[in-house]
């Protein structure tokens, strides 16, 4: 079994441990107050985790939340605490961005190890060293940031817990292995889940993937669909989009599931999609496990 199958395959188990480490007394006071204005940031994978964190932290009604791409945020902009999502805690990005800001801005990183050069630049900081990877592709550090921030909310993750663990064990269709066109769409905050499951499928197996909002689905890129694709919603689908789907000889694919759950089975096409090719879903073509900018 490659790396990130295992890792893919643990995912239940260190969402619940994340939920616990939401309820110690170190995260509770690195996580941003109801009413902060908060920015969140990240590179890659930990960009569309920020993504859903932020429509999450908003739709909980906690304060007003905004998701860059660290590379691309308005330094200008006045916010009371920016959280950085970076798994190896190297991610020059990430790095330039909280120098830049300087110590004066209330910060959060979260890490995996105490010791990563990105710790000391933060206020604070939330380390989920029992999610950390061997593999290149991140899989179950992305998810696990993200059933702490859930926990951190006030959500029971027990229902996504029980929902992976059912979707992990469920076969994989013959039909999404075939398949070589993929499109994810999501709402809300499975827009981000959308965003990360077409990478993961670029990422380990080189697959032609898109993602989209699900309303914008119909603006132009369902034209891109045939038979030999799968359009694939995360959550609630707009009226009328499986029939739109269908009659392009599409599949679609949707279930009542929790969304993250429902990445997880996303995590598992894109390593047999590598499989079949005879690709190395531990070590990406052109990808390495940090960017480290000279």
């Amino acid at each position: 079994m490659s790396h990130v199958a295992a890792e893919i395959t643990s995912q239940p188990e260190v969402w619940a441990r994340a939920a616990e480490v939401a309820a110690t007394a170190e995260s509770i006071e690195a996580k941003p107050a109801a009413g902060e204005r908060v920015a969140v940031v990240g590179c890659g994978t930990s960009w569309f985790m920020a993504q859903s964190a932020a429509v999450l932290r908003e739709q909980a009604g906690q304060g007003e939340t905004d998701a860059f791409a660290a590379s691309q945020f308005p330094v200008g902009r006045r916010y009371d605490r920016i959280v950085a999502i970076t798994r190896s805690g190297t991610t020059t990005e990430v790095i330039d961005l909280l120098r830049r800001l300087g110590p004066d801005q209330r910060s959060t990183v979260v890490t995996t190890e105490a010791g990563h050069p990105v710790v000391p630049l933060a206020t604070h900081h939330v380390l989920l060293g029992f999610a950390d990877e061997q593999s290149v592709v991140q899989t179950r550090f992305a998810t696990s940031v993200l059933a702490w921030w859930r926990a951190a909310l006030g959500e029971d993750l027990s229902g996504a817990i029980g929902d992976a663990e059912r979707e992990l064990e469920a076969p994989l269709g013959d039909e999404l292995v075939r398949a070589t066109q993929f499109s994810f769409l999501g709402d809300g905050w499975t827009v981000g889940l959308a965003n990360e499951a077409a990478l993961k499928l670029r990422e380990a197996s080189q697959t032609w993937t898109e993602s989209y909002p699900a309303m914008e689905f119909r603006h132009g890129p369902i034209s891109i669909v045939d038979e030999r694709s799968v359009v694939w919603v995360f959550g609630p689908a707009p009226d009328g989009l499986a029939e739109q789907v269908a009659a392009t000889g599409a599949r679609f694919v949707r279930s009542d599931v929790d969304p993250m759950a429902a990445l997880t089975t996303a995590q598992r096409v894109a390593v047999a999609l590598a499989e079949a090719s005879g690709k190395n879903p531990d070590e990406p073509r052109a990808l390495t496990r940090s960017v480290v900018l000279q």
